[in-house]
């Protein structure tokens, strides 16, 4: 496997890092992504993203793939934590597919937390088919950051899921899965972002007290 790239935010010494993996079908720099390193790093913490194999050949020649099969993006995130330093001062997470794989090795990898930006509780359109059963026993503290009307995980859907108490949410006032609200919500997606890094903030403050 190659070497992961990573584009860093914030300071070199800070009280603890958080390493951020992509979505399946969009980039390490797309608006979201920079939006969430950024405004993380503002508040002091060193922030990396890197990218799947597939999305890093997609930016060397243009061509659309799907995901890399489960065990090589698993691959690329026991990397990803090697590379970033001590894992007592990592927290690991991302949006969608990446937090979700960050969260499969969470507990084993021994990092202090983990950040899900909207979580695929399943599939859009495939509620019968859910991706929680190892959110029912996960140890690592956890906060998702999630869309009320996500289609691939609704408020009302997940509060009926049995999941750790080692989970918090931060619910997105009329958030979809990237948490834009419509407009008759009478919010806006800058406030769903400034809800989200505020809940973020005081995340991390509290596991590394």
């Amino acid at each position: 496997m190659s070497t992961l790239e990573f584009i860093w935010d914030g300071p070199d010494r800070a009280p603890a890092c958080v390493i951020l993996a992509h979505g399946a079908g969009a980039a390490m720099d797309t608006p979201f992504m920079n939006a969430f390193a950024e405004g993380i790093a503002a508040t002091g913490l060193r922030v990396g993203r890197f990218e799947f194999p597939y999305m890093a050949r997609h930016r060397q020649d243009g061509r659309r793939r799907p995901p890399d099969r489960q065990p090589v993006l698993l691959a690329c995130w026991q990397q990803a934590i090697e590379a970033a330093g001590p894992r007592n001062r990592l927290v690991i997470g991302g949006k969608s597919m990446g937090g979700r794989m960050a969260s499969l090795i969470a507990d084993d990898a021994a990092v202090l937390g983990l950040l899900c930006l909207g979580y695929p509780f399943h599939a859009a359109g495939r509620p019968d088919r859910v991706r929680t059963q190892h959110l029912a026993t996960i140890r690592t503290p956890t906060l998702i950051c999630q869309g009320e009307r996500d289609t691939m995980g609704n408020r009302v859907e997940v509060e009926g899921y049995d999941l750790s108490d080692a989970i918090r949410f931060c619910w997105l006032q009329d958030g979809d899965h990237s948490f834009k609200p419509r407009k008759a919500s009478g919010t806006s997606e800058d406030a769903n972002f400034e809800r989200a890094l505020s809940a973020i903030t005081n995340f991390v403050t509290y596991i590394t007290e």
